[in-house]
Formats: C-alpha cells, structure tokens, sequence
C-alpha cells in the first residue's frame, strides 16, 4: 500500500480516538491523519518515514483558550512573583532582578497577599529600596491591580485623580490601567518578541497546539497583537487565535486578524483585587466592585459584531457583571434575532459567579463559556481567597462547570496566564476534582473541553479528534497506565477493562504524577520533541 511523498506512520502506541478506541497505529498525510488502525495492518503502509511511539500515549494537542502571551514570556524570562512565599520574598525577587540588570524597568507579576504571613502587598518605599530607583511594575495575581515604585507613579500626570488610586496601595481600575500603560511602554519590540517566543516554546512542550490571545487597547496594546499574529503565522509553533477587546471594536479586530473582538472586553475587574461586579458587597464591606460595561453597551458592541460578521465575547466574572451581560445578550436577540445571535457563539470569558437564572441565560443566547478551572484550584474552598472576599457561602458557588456542561454551555477551557500557568493536564485535574465536587466534571469531558471546546470556541468543528480526516495536531505522553473514570466521578472510580470499548486517559487523581510531553505536532509539523525513537 503506497502513500504520499509526505507522510508520518506512528505505530506501537495508545490512541486516544473514540472512534478507534483499540488503535496503535495512525498515518499522517500531507497535515492531516489519512488512516487510524493496529500496528498489524500499519505493516501495509509504506510512509516516508515511521516512528516508533513505544507504547506512548497519543491525544489530541491541548488549546489554551485565553492567554496573555507577553505578559507570560515576561514571566517565565523575568521575575515570577507567584512562588513567592512572603513578602520578603517577594521584595527580594525584585531586588535581584534589579542587580542583575541595572536600569532596566521592574515588570514582574504573581504577588498574592491573601497567602502571605504579612497579609499585605509591598508599600511604595519597599519597592523603591527594592528597584533601587527603578521604574517598578509588579502585578497581582489576577492582574486587575498593581503596586508601583514612585518612578512610575511619577510618570502618570494627574494619577490622584483617577479611579482606583490609593496613596500607598495597590492601583486599580484608571489608575491601574494608567500606570500599567506606561510599563509596559517601555518593553522594547526585540524583548516583546523574546517574551512571545519563549511563551510559544513553553506551550509546544506542554503539548499545547494552540493558544488564544485575549489582547486589545487596555492589555498591551495593537503592535503586541499583531507582533504576535505576524510571529506565529513565520514560525513553528502553536498557532494563536487573537481576540481584540475593545467596545464597538469590530471592523478594527477584523482589519487587525482577529478571530474575534472579545476576550478581555472588560464588564468588570477580579475577585481578588475586589474590582469584580458583585450584587451584595465584598465580606470586608469595601463595596461591591466595579463594573466598566452596562448592559446597553453590551447590545451596542453584539450588534456592532454581527454587523461585521464577527464573533464577540465580553469578560465578566461576578454575578452583578454577569447578569448585565445577559441582559445585553437578551436586547441584542431581540434586535438582530435569537438565531443569529446564538450562531455566532459570543464567548464570556471567566463567567465565574453563575447562579442557575444566569446559565439558564447563556443557554437561551449560545454563549460560549471560557473558563479557567485553575481559578477554583488556586482559590477555591472554604478558607482559599475566594472565601476571604466573599464568604464561604459565596465561594462555593463558583466556577460551576458541572452545571454548565450539565444544559449544554459549551465549555472552553484556559489558564488566563500568567494569572494561573501553562498547565494543561492540571486544568483538567482541576475541573475532575473542584473544591465543591457538585462543581465537578468527569476527566473524559474536562478533556474535550481543553481539546475540542477550544478549538469549537474559534468555529473549527473539525478538529481536536484522532479521526481520519481531520488535521493532525497532536501531543504524545510519558503516561503510567491510562484509565476510564466511572460515570461518578465524584468517588473516583477508575476501570482498566478494554471490554468497554471507550478509550482511557492518564490517572488525573489529585496524588498522581501528571503526563510528562513527549512530542507536540501541528498539522502534521512536529513543534516540540523529547525523545522518542525515529527511522
């Protein structure tokens, strides 16, 4: 049996292909998987060249459906505050950074307060005898605030005078959105470059095939976006989706390549930095958040979406935020019609603080939801961050992924890194073992919804399945043996018996050693590879 001049046969593995689900062996031509079998009668096939996956384990590539692919560079090439245990820490990270490149800018990101002994972010004279004079931007955690050095204050006329200023505090709000502005100003074209490639790098050997950026005029600004459209469409790599965030944005996001004008389309800010739009106040009586959108703007930016022909998504994570959301959705149906509202899959990204009026809502307008289970790992619980803002009784309900997937929300799952990192078999553990198990999804769906849900989230129906005919873009894993968890996944019952005729995925229990990236390949180009034998 011949095949085309280019063309792959991986043999001698495990195939995670529900419909092949005892395959060992699959052909890729010409970027697209040609054939799915057993090794038996692979022996037929003469390929250009075969490898051999040595009982690996091989699933369709991973997409991160929401990232910020400077801001992550930066973080992995410069200082990471997110392992920073204390503040001391903290401060010292920046210290060093400092040293090590005099008269450079300070841009770090990650501090947490709430884990802290100090219980307190940096003063502006810390950061200053940190920085030693330098201009000093660090963000927190969920970056929707940020302590600042004098430097950079300095830089910002009238900065008193803008909402979310504190004299010697975290900057929220215009005055974050101000200061972090004139940061990231001073990131030169080749360290922006440097910052997007290590990001692609760094997601290629996780097996990530694809990532979404979420940019627009108050993320980093038109030169970062189209930087990094131009760098992925010249070089290997995963390949990136952009959504450009900005109201009324449509015909610009489609002159900038955007697959969208969403993402982080901001309705309101985060539950961490108590700037996310709640109905009853924050559990430290600081008010309830704050909300940039209303929900005739919503409307105004749908109809200006579909007038365009484009998709929109909005960012909203409390229930106030969210329920304004919805009620742009619900006038915009009303305007240009339901059916042409829903075909449009609009994304709401984060969509944290649902209650069942509002996920009845996004079933009635198609809203996709692209969410971050990570979130719940970090802060979930009854004693997590989340608790500490907004009580327990709050901060249970969040994230409910098993309530979306329950009606049919089509879910998209991200990492918003460097809010939380590149870490995709840790965001399906997380969504397989929520902190509110009723939250819960099983591990197979959690899955789809870090494979094809992205993918659905950009309107490629085709892909994110080992099925011949679709495009071949794949990870292969260092995996202990797969499993197939039982219907409830809330008791974590596991099976091992191929009689079942439902291929298996890695043991994702909470004490389990995650899948270690042996190769990642887009289109049938590999992107990444560590070891693996070829001939």
């Amino acid at each position: 049996m011949t095949t085309s001049a280019h063309s792959t046969l991986y043999r001698s593995g495990r195939i995670y292909s529900p419909g092949s689900p005892f395959a060992t062996a699959f052909l890729v031509e010409d970027g697209r998987i040609a054939w799915i079998g057993s090794d038996d009668a692979a022996a037929g096939f003469s390929a250009e060249r075969t490898v051999d996956l040595a009982d690996a384990l091989v699933t369709p590539a991973f997409v991160d459906a929401h990232v910020h692919a400077t801001a992550t560079g930066l973080n992995l090439i410069g200082p990471d505050l997110a392992g920073s245990g204390t503040l001391l820490e903290a401060l010292d990270a920046v210290a060093a950074f400092a040293t090590q490149h005099p008269g450079t800018p300070v841009l770090g990101h990650g501090w947490d307060e709430t884990t802290w002994p100090e219980g307190r972010p940096p003063t502006i004279a810390e950061l200053d005898r940190a920085g030693g004079g330098a201009l000093v931007y660090l963000s927190r955690v969920d970056k929707h605030s940020a302590v600042t050095s004098s430097a950079l204050r300095a830089a910002v006329p009238n900065l008193a005078g803008l909402a979310g200023y504190q004299e010697d505090g975290p900057l929220s709000v215009d005055a974050h959105h101000a200061v972090r502005a004139i940061a990231l100003a001073t990131v030169t074209p080749a360290q922006r470059t440097t910052a997007q490639r290590a990001t692609r790098t760094r997601a290629a050997e996780l097996g990530i095939g694809a990532l979404h950026e979420c940019g627009g005029p108050q993320i980093a600004g038109e030169d970062d976006f189209t930087g990094l459209l131009a760098l992925a469409a010249a070089e290997a790599g995963p390949e990136v989706y952009g959504y450009w965030g900005e109201l009324l944005g449509a015909a610009r996001a489609k002159e900038l390549g955007a697959a969208g004008a969403g993402g982080d389309l901001f309705v309101d800010g985060a539950i961490g930095s108590r700037t996310a739009c709640l109905h009853a106040d924050y559990t430290d009586g600081t008010g309830t958040g704050h909300r940039y959108l209303d929900a005739d703007q919503v409307t105004a930016h749908l109809t200006d979406c579909a007038a365009h022909g484009i998709q929109g998504g909005f960012h909203a994570i409390g229930d106030a935020a969210l329920a304004a959301v919805l009620d742009g959705f619900g006038k915009a149906a009303a305007s240009i019609g339901q059916d042409r509202l829903r075909a449009a899959r609009h994304r709401i990204e984060h969509a944290e603080m649902l209650d069942a009026a509002l996920i009845k809502r996004m079933v009635e307008c198609g809203a996709v939801a692209s969410v971050q289970p990570a979130f719940d790992a970090a802060w979930g619980g009854e004693t997590g961050m989340y608790a500490q803002r907004l009580g327990v009784e709050r901060a249970l309900t969040l994230n409910p992924f098993g309530a979306l997937a329950g009606v049919g929300v089509p879910l998209a799952f991200g990492s918003d890194s460097p809010v939380t990192p590149l870490d995709p078999w840790g965001t399906v553990r997380a969504a397989a073992y929520h902190r509110n198990p009723h939250h819960s999804i099983s591990v197979r769906a959690a899955f789809a919804a870090h494979t094809r849900g992205g993918w659905r989230a950009v309107g490629r129906d085709d892909e994110g399945l080992l099925a011949p005919g679709a495009p071949a873009t794949f990870a292969v894993w260092a995996a202990e043996e797969v499993v197939v968890q039982a219907p409830d996944e809330r008791v974590s019952r596991w099976s091992t018996d191929p009689r079942g005729a439902v291929p298996g995925l890695p043991d994702l229990t909470p004490d389990a050693t995650l899948p270690t990236c042996l190769r990642t390949v887009v289109r049938g180009n590999t992107i990444f590879e560590q070891g693996g034998a070829e001939r």
